[in-house]
């Protein structure tokens, strides 16, 4: 008996129907991405074959390699966390970076004002008003959507850039450190004023927040009555107004929330990582963090290995300096093809699944 050969538009049908499974979903855009990252830096005048293992290298390769992946995984992880959560209610937020900056101004008033305060004063009341700040800027989106119905995705990207101005006006402004020869940031931290380290290593507190965050969401979004209530506003708002549920709280609720992680995830880097309050201090954390939460499918716990890989890409600039000569940028063209080989996977799958058969 003849088989019969599959044409290749159903073949596709048949391999893309393993979406469920973990493998394909990884597999499939990560193929593509390095695909396409080879053909660029064959383009570049590179081979593929020399900078692939020296990226991993940089990234995984060593102790310290871990530990500088680590430390740029935690405000990622914090970032992604401040998108997946408002999407939880369908909302769209892409204002993580500027609550990362809110966050990292507002946490440095306190450290400038009572720099002498002892650690036990000092710290707290650093992390408490960064989360603070991160709170009041993405809650006044939530505001917007929830009393003029603003679309948030543009009020919080609108408030990413008025942020960072915020933060140039006062490093450049009444918080510039004469001692610092003209350079635009505050005097360095105080030793009370940094978060607690694993032992000799430079991994800080806010990774273990990160994680313990994320954790901690998951389960209450899956196990609680609150992460039930959510579910009800994001599919059906209606039936949520007849239940007695009021979206307009909880869209403030849940962008505070968001908002604190991201701020917490701007004075943890301020502090630790940079010492001082200064510009440019996020590196495209804020940006990370949502595509990490785009690529996880909002869901908590896949953003914390996808946070690890985006991390390792970030830290791995300087061996796209050192071996390729290539400027830091390309660790951010790296993260936009990696974005969009996932999205592309995702597009044509749920175009396999809605396209009718013959």
């Amino acid at each position: 008996m003849k088989q019969a050969i599959l044409p290749p538009k159903q073949l596709l049908i048949v391999l893309f129907n393993l979406r469920n499974g973990l493998l394909a979903a990884t597999l499939i855009p990560g193929t593509l991405f390095l695909l396409i990252c080879g053909s660029f830096f064959i383009l570049v005048g590179q081979s593929p074959l020399v900078l692939f293992p020296a990226i991993f290298n940089a990234a995984f390769g060593s102790a310290y390699s871990w530990t500088e992946t680590l430390l740029k995984t935690a405000p990622i992880l914090l970032c992604a966390i401040a998108t997946v959560l408002p999407a939880k209610l369908g909302l769209i937020s892409v204002g993580a970076e500027g609550q990362f900056y809110l966050g990292a101004l507002v946490g440095t008033a306190p450290v400038l004002a009572f720099s002498l305060a002892p650690k036990w004063v000092l710290m707290p009341l650093m992390i408490a008003c960064a989360a603070l700040g991160g709170a009041l800027w993405a809650g006044l989106s939530g505001l917007l959507k929830a009393r003029l119905d603003v679309n948030e995705t543009i009020s919080t990207l609108l408030l990413n850039y008025v942020a960072v101005l915020l933060v140039n006006y006062a490093v450049y402004g009444p918080w510039k450190d004469p001692s610092n020869l003209g350079w635009p940031a505050t005097a360095p931290f105080p030793d009370a004023a940094k978060l607690p380290t694993l032992g000799w290593s430079r991994l800080h507190l806010g990774l273990g927040l990160a994680l313990l965050a994320a954790l901690s969401l998951y389960i209450l979004l899956t196990r609680s009555r609150w992460g039930l209530s959510l579910q009800i506003m994001q599919g059906n708002r209606k039936l949520a107004k007849g239940a007695g549920l009021r979206f307009g709280r909880q869209v403030v609720l849940v962008m505070a929330i968001a908002g604190a992680l991201a701020g917490i995830a701007g004075i943890a880097e301020t502090s630790m990582v940079q010492g001082r309050l200064q510009p440019n201090l996020s590196n495209g954390y804020g940006l990370s963090g949502f595509l990490v939460a785009w690529m996880a499918g909002q869901h908590f716990l896949k953003i914390i290995p996808l946070s690890i890989l985006l991390g390792g890409l970030a830290a791995s600039t300087d061996a796209l300096q050192l071996f390729a000569g290539l400027p830091s940028s390309s660790a951010f063209v790296m993260q936009g093809i990696l974005f969009a080989c996932t999205l592309a996977y995702k597009g044509l799958n749920v175009s396999m699944r809605t396209t009718p058969r013959l």
